[in-house]
Parts: C-alpha cells; structure tokens; sequence
C-alpha cells in the first residue's frame, strides 16, 4: 500500500477538534488534507474530507497518535502533546515524547467513570508507564529497524509502520484498529500510523584526526514477553525470552576532505548489531522477601522447541549466533548454567556457537579490561572484526552476518561491560576502513572520544536497566572512566538495596502496566483481583512499624518521656502505673517491644509470598507454585500459603476450592464491581 500521490508518507502534526460526536485530527502541514475521525458513538476509525468532518469547538495541537486501548469500561485515545527533538539521523529529525493526554472515546464518559475502581487503576497504570518509558519516534527514519534491515526492503516506498520490526513497534497493540482499517483496503491511515521505540537513543557529534563523525547508539526493546526484572524471566512457548534489547552502535560521515555533513546524512555508514536476552529455557526467581529469591529450573517439555523456535528466528534475523554466556559456574546461578547448556547440545544447531565465560572470576578484582580475552576466544570459533553493515555513497559494501547473543542472570551489568568492549572492537576496525584511524591506531588513545563514547555506552546501560530492574546499572563507573572507584561500587550497594525494595514492593505495578500497553493482558481476560489476605496478614506490617517507633523511643526519649509514650497508647492510668510502680523500666519497655518486633518481622518472612506486590492482572500462580520437574532452590516465606492451582478436599471429601482458592492473595486494595 503505498502513500497517495503528493502527500507525505507521515503526518507530523495535527489540530485535535472535540466534540461529543467525534475527535477530528486535521493535518498542520497541509490544508485541506485528509483529516482523521474517530467516532465516539461506534469508536470506528475514518479518513473524512475537511468540509465533511464533524464540528468540534474544543482544539489542541498533537504531535503524533499513540493508539487506542481498551480499559474496562470505556476505550480511550492516547495522543503526544509534547515532544523533544533529541537527534538527527540520515536527515531526519529523531524525537522523544515528553507529554501525553488520555481521552476517553466513549460520547458517554463522565467524571464518574474516571472514579470507577477498576477504571482508575487500569488508567493509573497506563499514565504511569507512558511517563515512565522513553518513547522515541521519527516521522522520517525507521528508528524499529537496522540500517541492514532499513537497506535490505524490497519496497523502500511502502508507509513507515509496514516497515517496522513489530517487534520494536511499541505501540503496535494501541495502533491494532488503525492498521486492521488499513489492512482491509478500505481506508488508507498510514499517514496516522506512527511507530514508537522503547529504549534508548543517543547520537553525538565527535572528530579524531580532524575527521568529523557522528556516533550513534540504539537499544530496541521487545515488546514481546516484556516485564520487570523477577516477573519476567527466561522464554514462552512462542520462543521470546525476557529483557530482549537489540542495540545497534553506528558511524555516519563523509570521506576525508568531503563536504561538511547536515542532520547526520553522510555518505558513508556504518553499523553493527548486537542482542541480548535472558537465558532461553523455563525458568524463574520467585520473590520471597529474601535477598535472594527461590531460584527454580522448571524442565517442562515444552523447553526443546521453545529453544528451538527462539534461535531459528535468532539465526534467521541475524545469521550466526555467538551465544556468551556470563551465569557464574558455581553457587546460587550454577543451575541455570547447566540448563542453558543442556538446551543449546539439544539443538544441534551448526549456526549457534556456545561460549562460556565465568565473568566474575575471570575480571576479580574489577580488571574489567579482561574481558578482551573472550574477544578473543569468540575469534578463534569465526566471529570477525569485519564482520559489520556499510554502505558507502548509497551502494551496500558490506552485511552483518552473524550476532553475539550476550546473557548474564539479568541482562544488565555483567552484559553491558561485555557489549560495550565488543562493540569498542568493531568501532576500531570501522574507522580504520574510513580512514579515520591509522593501521596501528585505536580509539583507546584517543582520550576526548574515549570520554564521550563511555559516557554514551554508560547511559545506555541506565536506560536499560531502568525499564528491567528499576535502577540504574551496575559498574557503569567503569564504563564511564575505565576505572573502578570506591564511589562506583558504593553507588552499585545503594543501587543493589533499591533493586530488592523495588522488585519486592513496586514491581507488581511496573509489570502490570507492561502487559496492559502491550496487550499481554486485555479486559476480556478477568478483572484485576483485590487483596484477599486475612486481616492478621495485612495488619502484620503496621504491627512491625510500631513496634520499631516504640524501640526508637525507648532508646531515643528520657525515662519519663518513655512514659508519657506509654501513657498514650495505653491511658493515662497504665502510664501512672508505670510512674509509680516503676515496675516497668527502659529494659522492660525496650524489650517487649523488640519482641513484638522481631516476631513480626519472624511472621512477614515466614509467609513471604504474601508480602510480595505481585502482579494483578497476569499473576503468575503457574510459577509461584510450579511442582513440576526441574531444579527448585527452596520454597522459602511460604509457611500458610495455600496454592490456588489445586484444590483442597475436607475429610469427609466435600470440596473447599471455591472459598479458598484465591486466599492470600495480594492484589491491589479496591473492589471490583462490575
């Protein structure tokens, strides 16, 4: 389907008319252009000539249409109303969303439907992660493909949203109606389809040896088994893994003595690609309230060809798979290494090459700068510092054909000093192709560009893992300067402490807003479940909490201060008994209440599970109670859980599934009416 004759191939702007019968979207770059209708009485989509588009006195301008999404009671329109120019690619400006307005589509919605529990949670969690994720998006560069991917399409005129990568089409499940509408044939939206990334994007402008260039990098995250860091692990039965980012490093110029480069559309370009994801067979860390999570290796039968559909799709993207992989060989990761191996022999696949590298013993003592041994030793099983995309004054020179799959347990940190060093590889041997370096030259030397590509690499790093793990990421000290600092690694504790408060207490949220944009979970599936634990388990925290005021004040306040604390809680008279008795001293006082504290605390990890913020709308019980076959660390903080995947008969054989078979769960405290 190509664009209409004289037209763009993308809208960058509109006037958004309400009104009750419909919201009109009126192109800013050209009157008397189509205009965009989305009726609130049918919620359908229609193109419409000005003059026969529906009034509207209400106007706002929009930068781009983020979709359509279905909550509980009503569907609601999700459009950018501020945007931030942060790049230019191959002459095309590269912007990230900034602001956002939700509108409901039902003519009828009222204030009071906002009020709705259901609906106002649903609405919360989808604000919170339109807020939350840098969305970039560009009305004239694919910014979900590779410039390979962008170089290799047969219709290079098709409309922008044909060309995506649906896997890095963010927004494609909020878009599904405009392109099932432009799919039929009836009625060309493609000038209204615009594709977001979620990710990360930054582009600089640098020079060594007096040779301008521009350095790009890109991370596309999937939008297929998306999810926080303990709520998504490892593969589905469709054979996509957790935490896929695929990050694209990139050279644009001109040739030396060339004209001078505008909005980074150089002759000569360069990039390379590389991917990262978890470790592809079932398995899951289950949080307990514990540092460390039960960690569980769940052989199900499934497994070989999931694994199987997950590196023919790798192999056929990308060519040959270098999997490194960095899950220490001893202790608490040793399982999931031994699985991971297991089902790569199972494969027997002659274009996926294992490497294992004990990341943590090999760079002791924070020598990162090690990790060019494994460099190394992925040379000497074919992979090639040639082996990257160029094209040079429009003609493709040369393709990428094989990628380097890394892993750790997350993805994240041991991952991105190894990325970081690979691609540090392939930048040498690119620039040298341009010129720009000397045959014995490296960038290493060159301090300024070191400081700008390191900081570039250590965003990148953040960014990413920000959306999995809820900080920012470890050892990025070293990525910065090439050194590792006492500062760094305290910062890596804080960092480590936030993760473990996050992913045990907030990641439910995150992970839910996840599977509600991209459609892992839709109203039709159920409604979210409210909290159904027994009032003891709910009212344990407070307990907790009082008990450790009461600490503080008996060793923080005077004698007597202690016992007008007493006084309050227990009445004036229990604090003259206190008074006058003396019955009760600081020991006394400080030691009932560090009983109550610690069995408490002693209650709260014991039934662990039930502390946990799980997700509400795809709660995983399958993995929480999984009994199956595998590897299974412990099944700690579970002491009076009951399992709701099974159900429970009495002595005398009468069923109790139905009363007990959501008890303890935890879900968000409101109601669910219809």
């Amino acid at each position: 389907m190509s664009s209409t004759a004289g037209l763009p191939q993308l809208w960058d702007g509109f006037q958004l008319r309400t009104s009750p019968e419909a919201y009109v979207f009126e192109p800013t770059a050209k009157s008397g252009a189509e205009v965009l209708v989305i009726d609130r009485n049918d919620s359908s989509v229609r193109l419409a000539k000005p003059g026969a588009a529906p009034g509207g006195d209400k106007t706002m301008s929009v930068h781009g249409i983020v979709g359509i999404i279905k909550l509980h009671k009503s569907e609601f329109l999700v459009v950018i109303t501020s945007k931030k120019k942060v790049a230019e690619i191959g002459g095309a400006d590269v912007y990230m969303a900034t602001e956002f307005r939700t509108l409901p589509v039902d003519k009828d919605a009222n204030p009071s439907l906002l009020k709705h529990p259901v609906e106002k949670t649903l609405l919360g969690l989808l604000k919170a992660h339109l807020y939350s994720a840098p969305f970039y998006f560009s009305y004239g560069y694919d910014l979900t493909s590779s410039m390979q991917r962008q170089a290799g399409l047969a219709d290079q005129s098709a409309p922008l949203w044909q060309r995506t990568d649906e896997r890095f089409f963010w927004n494609r499940f909020l878009m599904q109606k405009f392109i099932e509408t432009a799919q039929s044939g009836s009625q060309d939206l493609s000038r209204f389809i615009l594709p977001c990334v979620f990710g990360f994007l930054e582009v600089k402008e640098v020079n060594i040896n007096d040779h301008a260039f521009v350095l790009g990098l890109i991370a596309r995250r999937s939008r297929h088994r998306v999810g926080t860091r303990y709520f998504s692990r490892g593969i589905d039965l469709d054979g996509n893994v957790s935490n896929f980012n695929e990050t694209e490093q990139f050279v644009i110029t001109n040739p030396k003595g060339g004209s001078t480069m505008t909005k980074a559309n150089g002759s000569i370009r360069k990039s390379y690609i590389q991917t990262r994801g978890s470790v592809p067979v079932f398995w899951a860390e289950v949080n307990n309230l514990r540092y460390k999570p039960d960690l569980q290796i769940m052989d199900k039968p499934e497994t070989t060809e999931a694994t199987r559909r997950h590196f023919e799709d790798q192999v056929a993207r990308y060519g040959d798979n270098y999997l490194v992989n960095l899950v220490n060989q001893k202790g608490y990761e040793k399982p999931v290494k031994e699985a991971y191996e297991r089902a790569v022999e199972k494969l027997h696949n002659p274009q996926v090459h294992y490497t294992y590298y004990d990341f943590h013993h090999e760079c002791k003592g924070m020598k990162f700068e090690r990790v060019m041994d494994l460099v190394e030793r992925l040379q000497t099983k074919g992979l090639k510092s040639n082996d990257y995309f160029a094209v040079e004054g429009g003609t493709v020179v040369s393709q990428q054909r094989s990628v380097v799959r890394t892993n750790c347990m997350d993805c994240l940190d041991r991952t991105n000093v190894v990325q970081g060093t690979l691609a540090r590889w392939i930048l040498n041997e690119q620039l040298r192709s341009i010129g720009i370096l000397s045959g014995g030259e490296q960038v290493e030397t060159k301090s300024e560009f070191m400081h700008v590509y390191r900081n570039v690499w250590a965003d990148h790093a953040d960014v990413i893992s920000k959306a999995y793990s809820g900080t920012g990421a470890l050892k990025t000290d070293f990525t910065r300067t090439g050194k590792r600092s006492k500062e760094g690694a305290l910062q890596d504790g804080v960092n480590s402490v936030t993760r473990y408060i996050k992913n045990n207490y907030f990641d439910g949220a995150r992970q839910d807003a996840y599977d509600l944009f991209t459609g892992a979970w839709e109203p039709s599936k159920g409604l979210p479940t409210p909290d159904q634990r027994a009032l003891l388990v709910r009212a344990m925290p407070w307990v907790f909490l009082f008990a450790l005021t009461m600490i503080f004040a008996s060793l923080l306040l005077p004698r007597h201060t202690a016992a007008q604390t007493v006084a309050s809680v227990g009445g004036p008279s229990v604090g003259d008994a206190v008074k006058q008795s003396g019955a009760w001293s600081h020991v006394y006082f400080f030691t009932l209440w560090l009983v109550v504290a610690v069995g408490s605390a002693q209650y709260m990890i014991s039934r662990g599970l039930d502390y946990v913020a799980w997700p509400t709308l795809n709660r995983p019980d399958e993995t929480i109670f999984y009994d199956g076959p595998g590897f299974k660390s412990g099944a700690k903080g579970r002491t009076g859980i009951i399992n709701p995947l099974k159900t429970g008969k009495s002595q005398n054989g009468s069923e109790k599934a139905a009363a007990s078979s959501n008890a303890g769960r935890r879900g968000q405290a409101y109601s669910v009416p219809s």
